[in-house]
């Protein structure tokens, strides 16, 4: 990962923080592994604490503002904590690489 996408990762942590209780956010995917090009976007891992559909919706735009600000496009991948210790998520491959190989912001 680079300064630049670790400096977009924690402006996007705040803006999310500042409205929802957000319990984890990971980079994954070409970004975290140091792999991407300039046309890959910064896949997001995103746990909070609840989630409905306005929670999802506010996330998503902030999610897009920052992107949209930073000329890249970020990709959130957004769970609450109940699905990812109470549904099949927790044993789903996408959430277990997540977890073994994302990066913590």
């Amino acid at each position: 990962m680079t300064k630049q996408d670790y400096k977009i990762l924690c402006t996007l942590k705040e803006r999310i923080s500042n409205t929802v209780k957000l319990l984890d956010m990971r980079v994954f995917g070409s970004r975290a592994r140091g792999d991407a090009d300039e046309y890959s976007d910064l896949d997001v891992f995103i746990e909070t604490e609840a989630l409905n559909l306005e929670i999802k919706m506010m996330i998503k735009d902030v999610t897009w503002e920052v992107g949209i600000e930073n000329c890249l496009v970020i990709s959130p991948l957004i769970f609450s904590r109940s699905e990812l210790t109470e549904t099949a998520l927790k044993s789903s491959s996408i959430v277990q690489n997540i977890m073994s190989e994302g990066i913590i912001i």
